[in-house]
């Protein structure tokens, strides 16, 4: 209840007048039961826009961090995000995050959609990082579809640090499911894993036009705050996941520049 009422009326339409969303895609979103939403993941605000352009009630994980905030302004915080449906995830790893990604799980055979972020953290720079692997092993446990999505200039509206966003307008891009029940019963094998892992981010990449890097979104920003360089110049870094071809992308721009209409 308290998500359609944030969602139609308390901050959705303020949202929409705000960033003024524009989408593409969006009949790739199952009308009913379970998928995974992955989207590539540029700011805080990611979790607000791709809600308030679908039809159907989504929850996402979250860093715990949302949640343990003292004072009047983190319990109004942690009350936010669990009346939106965020999922707590502590992100050190472990029985916590195991826990976590059940409970989506929990969320995918109840037959809703269920977002995440394969990056495991915002772009420290733009840039598509390398995937976990917890995404794959949802898609093969729940058997449900991996639906990519890319978002659109949010980094520009909440440039990293930045707590109060700008008026920019921002897009979502969705693209076709991908259906990985060919590897059923294989939610194990660590080299399938990583396999689905990166044609889930060979996705991304294609549909958001975003340079890929091959190390973990988290390393490059431990790299970065140690002086360091995020690694995209790097010789590990390759041109797409899993070793494939780069292919022939484009940054997706707003209908006015030139792109086709928007999907309302």
């Amino acid at each position: 209840m308290f998500y359609w009422l944030m969602k139609k009326i308390v901050a959705g339409p303020w949202l929409k007048l705000y960033f003024r969303p524009w989408t593409r895609g969006l009949e790739n979103v199952p009308a009913t039961g379970g998928a995974i939403l992955a989207s590539n993941h540029l700011a805080v605000i990611d979790s607000f826009v791709l809600p308030i352009v679908l039809d159907r009630e989504i929850v996402f994980i979250g860093k715990s961090e949302y949640f343990t905030g003292t004072g009047l302004k983190g319990r109004l915080q942690a009350k936010f995000f669990r009346g939106v449906g965020t999922i707590p995830v502590d992100r050190s790893g472990g029985k916590a995050s195991e826990a976590a990604l059940n409970t989506g799980l929990a969320r995918l055979r109840e037959g809703g959609l269920f977002g995440i972020y394969p990056e495991g953290t915002r772009s420290p720079d733009g840039r598509l990082y390398r995937g976990k692997t917890g995404v794959a092993r949802l898609a093969l446990e729940s058997g449900c579809p991996v639906v990519p999505v890319a978002m659109i200039a949010t980094e520009k509206a909440q440039p990293l640090g930045k707590v109060m966003p700008r008026p920019v307008r921002v897009g979502v891009v969705v693209g076709e499911p991908l259906d990985f029940s060919r590897y059923h019963g294989m939610q194990d094998d660590r080299f399938i894993l990583r396999s689905v892992t990166d044609e889930i981010m060979y996705a991304l990449m294609s549909l958001s036009g975003q340079e890929y890097v091959d190390i973990y979104a988290a390393t490059a920003k431990a790299r970065l705050a140690s002086g360091q360089k995020s690694g995209a110049d790097a010789p590990a870094a390759r041109k797409a996941p899993g070793g494939r071809t780069a292919p022939d992308v484009h940054v997706p721009v707003p209908p006015e520049e030139g792109a086709a209409p928007p999907v309302d």
